[in-house]
């Protein structure tokens, strides 16, 4: 049974980066398919700039022409903050307990793993796949920033070719070349009055000029 995999976040705005993750971990981790899952209300970092509905369209854009990618706005309509544990229990109790889950992450969010609520229920939930830019020696960064973790890490370690014989706790890695693209410097090329051509989706684009998303009040 193939792997479906999970990939959250914010997405002020999604960009080429996060797109180009998503097809190279498609494609290597041998996934059925790819569910975006845009974040309401983040419990990890500062509220997003524009709402999550406005977020959730422009994922609706970005991935319509890839049909293995699904946006799923379960975290759009939530009320409270969104924590990841909950979110894929969610998902097993709705795909059941022996579909292959693949929760999707760069090399940086892994790094904070262990500050996540709930975190070491999550290896119980889904498998982690983590891609990270060549060169980055995620071991030795594990074991200096986080302890806890790195066991985990130790011992969890497998190839992606086993992630779909199991239905969750495995740890795969994942060397991908990043776009040095960030939604950061899309949001101030914005503000700036500056172009933003190739660095997204030209609709994607088109949609923050239209709903003058991210320019000065």
């Amino acid at each position: 049974m193939k792997p479906i995999g999970i990939l959250g976040g914010t997405f002020d705005p999604i960009h080429y980066g996060h797109l180009r993750l998503a097809e190279e971990m498609l494609e290597l981790a041998q996934l059925q398919q790819i569910r975006f899952i845009p974040a309401g209300i983040p419990p990890h970092r500062d509220t997003p700039q524009v709402s999550a509905q406005h977020r959730s369209a422009m994922v609706k854009l970005a991935i319509a022409d890839q049909p293995a990618f699904v946006l799923d706005e379960r975290e759009v309509n939530g009320a409270n903050k969104c924590y990841t544990v909950d979110t894929l229990h969610q998902l097993r109790s709705e795909l059941g307990e022996t579909q292959p889950i693949c929760l999707l992450m760069g090399g940086d969010a892994f790094l904070q793993l262990h500050t996540w609520h709930e975190w070491e229920q999550i290896l119980t939930l889904a498998h982690i796949v983590v891609g990270y830019r060549p060169g980055f020696t995620l071991e030795k960064r594990i074991h200096n920033a986080a302890p806890q973790l790195y066991q985990h890490y130790r011992q969890r370690l497998c190839s992606v070719n086993l992630l779909s014989q199991q239905p969750a706790g495995g740890i795969a890695e994942l060397a991908i070349p990043k776009l040095e693209i960030s939604a950061t410097m899309i949001r101030n090329r914005v503000a700036e009055n500056r172009t933003i051509r190739y660095l997204l989706p030209a609709t994607v684009a088109n949609y923050i000029y239209q709903h003058h998303l991210y320019t000065p009040c």
